[in-house]
């Protein structure tokens, strides 16, 4: 029987929840905006972690830097999760743009669009 909730799991969740915590904290970088963890898929051996950002109030070249600067500042990053989290070994850190929230923007700003024309 495989587990529901493995260790894989665990680990991103709680990840997650430090990396809010460190962004919102500790990294104090004049180039980020209002970065928002979204998701953190970790592998299943703990080797790389990917991590799904959203950033708010940005056009596209802004959210294209910020996700640049974030893997930039991945070693640091990393390191204070590190300090935080009770691992052997951290993941290394890999930062995405993830459009679903533009994605359900729009779709929600075509659905208003055609409700206006019925």
């Amino acid at each position: 029987m495989a587990k529901e909730y493995g260790r894989s799991e665990r680990v991103s969740s709680q990840m997650q929840k430090e990396l809010a915590y460190v962004l919102q904290r500790e990294i104090s970088d004049p180039r980020l905006g209002f970065v928002t963890i979204n998701e953190v898929i970790v592998s299943k051996d703990l080797a790389v972690a990917k991590i799904y950002i959203t950033v708010l109030n940005g056009n596209e070249a802004a959210k294209a830097e910020n996700v640049n600067v974030l893997n930039e500042l991945a070693p640091v990053i990393r390191h204070q999760v590190a300090k935080r989290m009770r691992l052997r070994q951290i993941s290394d850190f890999r930062f995405y743009y993830d459009d679903s929230f533009d994605i359900g923007m729009r779709v929600a700003e075509l659905l208003n669009e055609q409700d206006k024309q019925d």
